[in-house]
């Protein structure tokens, strides 16, 4: 096992209100041993939620008793020098315009729930952040060259090719949280029947599940579940048909309206493997955008609802302001959250703890019928001496081809907004899975640019 041997690491997170990440980030620095006599530098543009963030962390160190540091700018540049690792979480107004994305792409005819990473909503949130991003890799070239630099902010493969291939000097690589592990293989091992509970999942038990996954960001499948060398990808199926067939009514209201359970077993049926982001693979295939012209047992997809993301911000805002407060002793904290995939990893390349956890990189032969710069998500060896995916085996036909057609998407979108090139964008969006008319491309691509200008770089405009 490798270490960075950093005996005060310090974390810079630009875009410290991003709650899905900045209170995670606060709970595994103030937790972990080799984290908590470092420092926590946090970047936000909006001056009061930073401020809310710095506090809270500073409290939450005092009240566990460590060395922390916590800083705050809503400048990255007066914080980036002697970063060690710079987690890139920002997304301004993201609510506010992928309600517009899937607004104005629902209008011709394409269905997104979530629309920010593949279809028009992936196309047009990459042109709002990734030339941020690429600000971003400038002064970390100037500040902190050596800096490993994580970007978490969807679309996690584009930002991830346009970080490699644009500031390739930088160590960098692309973050989503879905492929947590050690989380997601314990989830399998239930679904198999190989433990019952998933603490059960020890060290040797674990050795002896052959568990493979591989794929773009969003779209990535289990393609290998063997136990002793017994295949239980079947039962791991059947797990899923199970649990959509048994819901008690208020829990099929819910399924019903997002047909996961569902979802993935009808993918299974066609493909013979298991999606492990039904959520999001949901949207990359064109089978629920409601275009078919029998009737479907699954109906087509829900749009993204802006008003329910909404809500979920401002409790989480008010978990923060009920803690920096008092309404809620600050000596819950550490029992109210939990840890996350970025700080995880931050801590297993400090600690040189050789854990295996899956992130965005290139492929590197691993994948053996993909090339070898395929942006995809693979579990690694990730140390101070660099990522190192695990061998994975052949991605199957049917799910290849899809694979290869998202990845062109996402490098041109990557291109397009590099190159601000209006060429490109609209070559992105008729290579796009569930874009399926030139009219309708072009058509979005306007109304897209013209109700997002103010979010959008000045060069698509000139």
């Amino acid at each position: 096992m490798s270490t960075c041997r950093i005996s005060h690491p310090k974390v810079t997170v630009i875009g410290a209100g991003s709650l899905f990440f900045g209170r995670q980030a606060i709970w595994q620095m103030v937790h972990s041993p080799y984290l908590n006599k470092g420092t926590l530098a946090l970047v936000d543009t909006d001056e009061t939620r930073l401020n809310k963030m710095v506090k809270l962390g500073k409290m939450v160190a005092e009240a566990n008793h460590v060395d922390l540091i916590v800083e705050g700018s809503t400048e990255r540049k007066d914080v980036l020098e002697g970063s060690d690792f710079v987690v890139l979480s920002f997304a301004k107004d993201t609510v506010k315009y992928r309600g517009i994305d899937c607004a104005i792409s629902e209008k011709y005819g394409i269905r997104m729930c979530s629309g920010d990473t593949i279809g028009p909503g992936g196309i047009f949130r990459a042109m709002r952040e990734l030339p941020v991003i690429l600000e971003c890799a400038k002064d970390i070239e100037q500040l902190c060259p050596q800096a490993w630099v994580i970007n978490y902010i969807n679309p996690t493969a584009v930002h991830g090719i346009g970080l490699r291939k644009y500031a390739p000097k930088l160590k960098s690589f692309a973050l989503c949280d879905g492929l947590h592990m050690p989380r997601i293989k314990r989830n399998y091992a239930v679904r198999a029947g190989i433990i019952e509970e998933k603490d059960d999942l020890i060290d040797e038990v674990s050795a002896r599940f052959d568990f493979r996954i591989a794929g773009v960001n969003h779209f990535t499948w289990l393609i290998k579940a063997e136990y002793e060398g017994r295949d239980v990808m079947p039962e791991i199926a059947e797990s899923f048909r199970r649990d959509a067939a048994k819901a008690s009514n208020e829990e099929q209201k819910w399924a019903k309206s997002i047909f996961n359970n569902e979802i993935g077993y009808e993918l299974y049926k066609i493909f013979g493997y298991i999606p492990t982001c039904i959520a999001h693979t949901k949207e990359y295939v064109r089978y629920w955008q409601g275009t078919g012209k029998s009737k479907d047992e699954i109906p087509p997809l829900h749009i993204w609802e802006t008003a329910g993301r909404y809500k979920s911000h401002e409790e989480m805002w008010e978990q923060v302001d009920g803690f920096i407060s008092g309404v809620t002793p600050i000596d819950e904290y550490m029992n109210v959250l939990g840890p996350d995939h970025a700080t995880d990893i931050i801590e297993n390349i400090v600690g040189g703890l050789g854990k295996p956890f899956f992130i965005n990189t290139f492929n590197s032969g691993v994948v053996t019928n993909m090339r070898d710069d395929a942006f995809l998500e693979l579990l690694c060896n990730v140390s101070g001496d660099g990522i190192k995916p695990y061998p994975v085996g052949e991605m199957p036909r049917g799910i290849r081809g899809m694979q290869e057609l998202v990845l062109d998407t996402h490098e041109l979108t990557a291109e397009a907004v590099a190159e601000c090139s209006i060429d490109k964008l609209r070559r992105a969006m008729l290579t796009d899975p569930i874009v399926s008319s030139i009219g309708d491309a072009d058509h979005i691509i306007r109304e897209l640019m013209e109700q997002e200008r103010e979010a959008l770089p000045r060069c698509w405009f000139e």
